[in-house]
């Protein structure tokens, strides 16, 4: 990479993670956009170490090879995280700061719910992180603030558009909807003529419909109890999980109860992660279902009117975030879906721009959410049949703690100390826990990619523990298996993880496989992923069953399966830690993102807007008033 290399001078034991990135001025962000070959045309700055890139870039490269395309995923991880984001950004630090690659990271924004509640931030960790890191964590340029914008004014046009229908009669609100001009002539909007089509009418002006196309036009009729919009904000807050709106005087009792999700759990942030032009993200929008007609018809933004309005409030957010890592190597920042609800994936737009910039022989990393069996498969079944892309390669990360608990270790807790077992050497224990990563290695290479283990090493891990880990990743059929330590010595702790990487790469020799094909019925493909959790059967519940009648009735059947499952374990019960089989999956509920393009079935219970803990993080979180510097992020 050149002239932007960055040399750490590493310190041992490694500082907090705030302090390492604050030790480091960042390079200018038109420094990393030159060594991309970025023209000023294709970024706005946002400040001085961020900056938009545009996707007019892509037009620009359409002819030019991509680079090799690499999905960094996991073992089932423990509560406190075995270093995914860490183990992407030290081996990409390797790629091009030690190994003379062209290499971009590829990162989802981190939400505030964690950063300010118990998880803390995501910008990597140690010596292998994304700076500026409170840049990375906090705001970024915006792009969670449109989402939150945009999800809340297509529920806030939905229940006024309940409100108006309620209190007018058929004519009363067609006059409203095609309000005269000065000159007394009516006409329908551009996006009217969207539901016109939809509802097979083909007339042009308001005044040639009939009364019965009057009021199927005017009256979307919402059933009240099928809205499954709700309103987001991007903070922890329990207490509006379930809340009642319209409860004002002027709202004439139109009372109803729904709730407040995070802002990430947004279909609109999946529809952003998904999409791949400006054009697309605008039909992806207008097609989001947010409830039901009494007779059953899908119910759609467009529908209601607002799909181009939300398109303009996103249209910046479409473009993806160049930021750095300490070593200087480039990241694209964008978009972030929930991993266990949605498909925890960062945006195709982001991906492909990449592999564009690096080119042939050059390196785009990307991190799936969570262990393999929930953000991998996604990324391979979801993400990879819109983008069209192919990886060569797939890391699966894991650390000595996380396999000694899957082999009968001790509850590892948030913010407990750890037990003795995983601080001194245990070696059987190790050996137990390796069939969860024997699973997710032989999950991974079914997909027909390489699969290179990166054994994120701690202080505490023995030589013996270790290479237990290397033989067994090696005899359950990953291509290599690598002991990293970037996290103390960043770039340079992942150098041979590079090597592998890059061998791994080179060496493909398959296409990439689906889990199952979308003709496949809802039921066949919900199957198809519980087999490769290790189930016997799945189970579904009267309101499972009800839903995925009606969307198969309505069309919607041939869409990929976005599976909202618990992440600490294959199965559906988070204690069942390990490799467990023979269980069956039980499916309590079935919905379905159709701007996204993915059902999804909830597997258990999920929330879709967490808690905060008695001590949350935002406790060590402050502002050096002297210097202006942010304190206390982790």
């Amino acid at each position: 990479m050149g002239k932007t290399v960055r040399k750490l001078q590493v310190v041992s034991p490694v500082p907090a993670d705030i302090d390492i990135a604050n030790s480091v001025e960042p390079l200018h962000i038109s420094e990393i956009a030159n060594e991309l070959n970025l023209s000023p045309q294709h970024y706005d700055p946002y400040g001085k170490y961020k900056a938009k890139v545009l996707l007019s870039v892509l037009d620009e490269l359409q002819g030019s090879e991509d680079g090799y395309y690499v999905v960094v995923g996991g073992i089932t991880p423990t509560p406190l995280g075995e270093g995914k984001s860490t183990t992407t950004v030290g081996l990409c630090q390797a790629l091009g700061a030690f190994l003379d690659k062209k290499v971009v990271t590829c990162l989802r924004q981190p939400s505030q719910g964690p950063t300010f509640g118990i998880k803390g931030g995501a910008a990597g960790g140690g010596y292998s992180q994304v700076i500026p890191m409170d840049e990375f964590n906090l705001h970024l340029t915006g792009d969670i603030h449109a989402i939150t914008a945009a999800n809340n004014l297509l529920a806030a046009a939905i229940d006024t558009r309940i409100f108006h229908e309620s209190t007018q009669t058929d004519k009363g609100l067609f006059n409203r909807l095609c309000p005269p001009d000065k000159e007394g002539k009516r006409s329908f909007s551009n996006i009217m003529f969207r539901r016109l089509t939809k509802l097979g009418i083909s007339k042009a002006r308001p005044e040639e419909l009939t009364p019965q196309e009057i009021k199927k036009f005017a009256r979307l009729d919402f059933d009240p109890s099928s809205i499954t919009w709700r309103r987001v904000m991007d903070i922890n807050d329990r207490f509006l999980r379930k809340i009642t709106v319209g409860q004002g005087p002027e709202e004439k009792g139109m009372v109803r109860e729904t709730g407040f999700d995070i802002s990430v759990a947004s279909e609109i942030m999946a529809v952003l992660a998904l999409t791949t032009s400006l054009a697309d993200m605008r039909e992806r929008l207008g097609k989001m279902v947010v409830g039901n007609s009494k007779a059953g018809d899908p119910i759609t933004a467009d529908d209601l009117g607002v799909g181009g309005a939300l398109t303009v409030l996103m249209k910046d957010a479409i473009n993806p975030t160049l930021m750095q890592t300490l070593e200087g190597t480039p990241v694209l920042v964008h978009a972030g879906p929930f991993a266990n609800i949605a498909h925890g994936n960062s945006s195709i737009v982001a991906d492909k721009i990449a592999l564009k910039l690096v080119g042939r022989g050059g390196f785009v990393v990307t991190e799936a959410g969570f262990g393999a069996d929930i953000g991998t498969e996604k990324f391979m079944n979801i993400k990879c049949r819109y983008s069209g892309l192919t990886p060569q390669c797939a890391v699966i990360v894991a650390t000595i703690r996380a396999l000694k608990m899957h082999g009968g270790g001790p509850e590892v807790v948030a913010g407990k100390p750890l037990d003795h077992a995983y601080l001194t050497e245990n070696v059987a224990l190790v050996e137990a826990g390796c069939v969860n990563l024997a699973r997710h290695i032989s999950n991974t290479k079914a997909y027909g990619v390489n699969v290179v283990v990166a054994v994120n090493k701690f202080a505490t891990d023995s030589e013996v523990e270790l290479n237990a880990v290397k033989a067994a990743a090696l005899s359950a059929g990953a291509f290599d298996a690598v002991i990293c330590t970037h996290h103390a010595h960043g770039g340079k702790g992942a150098v041979d993880l590079g090597v592998a990487v890059q061998r791994a790469c080179e060496n493909i020799a398959q296409p990439l496989k689906f889990l199952y094909p979308l003709d496949m019925s809802i039921k066949e493909k919900i199957e198809a992923i519980a087999k490769s959790y290790g189930a016997s059967g799945v189970e579904y519940s009267e309101e499972a069953e009800k839903q995925i009648g009606m969307y198969t009735k309505q069309g919607f059947g041939s869409l990929p399966i976005c599976m909202a499952k618990t992440q600490y374990s294959f199965s559906h019960n988070a204690a069942a830690k390990g490799a467990p089989s023979g269980f069956v999956l039980p499916i309590r509920d079935v919905r379905a993102s159709i701007g996204a393009g993915f059902i999804y079935p909830l597997v258990g219970t999920m929330s879709t807007m967490p808690g905060l803990p008695t001590r949350p993080c935002f406790y060590d979180i402050d502002l050096d008033t002297t210097t202006g510097r942010v304190i206390g992020l982790s």
